[in-house]
């Protein structure tokens, strides 16, 4: 298998690069959309982070790469396994990275009756399909304003409950499917159903560089890459190294991160002065704020860390106002100056 392009190599889309971080540190916070133009490194970007992270810990023998240490999120038979007693192996995996493609039937999605031994031994057993092995990890869909609507269906319900229910031909099987959703798309090729939407955590956008430094760079940078792709990862395995550990610590770290009382009253009426539907903007802005913090190794969530993610928390939040034409994200930046301005002058 080829070596994915590193992800410190990644020049610019410092936006997208931090929303990622942020959901590897704290998968709660709800996947990541990335919108935006052709070719300006989303799915270079998926692929390159899961290759960072550290490898996992998984029972052997199981087809969904279930936690030997949880004690609550497990497939039938690790549960058995678990509840009998018995001596529970486990061995490192590396962290997977499942594409969805569009054109994927259910059965490929969900799971189903594996032919092959029904027909020569007469057996009914489950082949499972894409959320099975995304468990634990990360499901992308490229083009996800075009996925057609019964897989939409499918993936609301399992991003809901963080189990995959597959009952047909006689088999009734439930197993774990926890997974980071990361889905990206051109927005001029159609719009994202809202249930959806409502499902990713953070959302950004992406554009082609109109640097003509960052376009030079690049351009430099995949072509070294695709030439000599040892020598390229090598020269940025230093930054790599930093990084996983980064993210390995903020692990760590996210669980201590305090939030007071004035970070919970800040994130409310930041979101009431967006008029957002819901608490779940709240709860995805808090769990940014903290894996934020924690990536930066700042002990309390403060105005800062709310500030920087709120765009990419609550941008994709708004309802449309026919009486203000600017963008979902200049709505936010507009928001948060005048709170932050009247906080200012509050305390000045």
């Amino acid at each position: 298998m080829s070596s994915p392009f590193p992800f410190s190599a990644i020049v610019a889309q410092d936006t997208m690069k931090l929303a990622m971080l942020i959901a590897a540190v704290d998968p709660s916070v709800g996947g990541v959309l990335v919108l935006g133009d052709r070719g300006t490194g989303k799915s270079t970007a998926v692929r390159a982070l899961a290759a960072l992270l550290p490898k996992m810990r998984a029972t052997v023998g199981c087809k969904y790469g279930c936690d030997p240490a949880s004690s609550s999120v497990s497939c039938a038979e690790c549960a058995t396994l678990k509840a009998s007693g018995a001596t529970i192996k486990s061995h490192l995996i590396s962290v997977p990275v499942i594409d969805l493609p569009l054109g994927a039937t259910e059965d490929r999605v969900v799971g189903a009756l594996d032919l092959e031994s029904a027909l020569a031994r007469g057996v009914k057993t489950f082949e499972p399909g894409l959320l099975a092995k995304a468990n634990r990890g990360f499901l992308y869909i490229d083009e996800v304003n075009l996925l057609e609507d019964h897989l939409v269906d499918l993936l609301i319900d399992v991003a809901a409950s963080g189990e995959n229910l597959v009952e047909r031909e006689g088999l009734s099987v439930r197993h774990p499917a926890k997974f980071v959703l990361i889905g990206s798309g051109n927005p001029e090729e159609g719009e994202l159903r809202p249930q959806l939407l409502d499902r990713f955590g953070l959302s950004v956008d992406v554009t082609t560089p109109q640097n003509i430094e960052e376009r030079v760079a690049v351009i430099k940078r995949r072509d070294q890459f695709e030439c000599d792709t040892q020598t390229f990862t090598t020269t940025w395995k230093r930054a790599e190294d930093k990084l996983r550990k980064q993210i390995a610590a903020a692990r760590e770290r996210v669980k201590t991160v305090e939030v007071t009382d004035a970070a919970l009253t800040r994130a409310a009426q930041i979101c009431m002065a967006l008029g957002t539907d819901g608490l779940r903007g709240e709860l995805t802005l808090i769990r940014a704020a903290r894996a934020l913090a924690a990536l930066e190794d700042v002990a309390t969530v403060g105005d800062d860390q709310l500030r920087r993610v709120a765009p990419m928390a609550l941008a994709h939040r708004l309802r449309r106002d026919p009486l203000d034409d600017s963008g979902s994200a200049i709505r936010v930046e507009r928001a948060l100056a005048e709170i932050f301005t009247e906080v200012a002058s509050a305390t000045a």
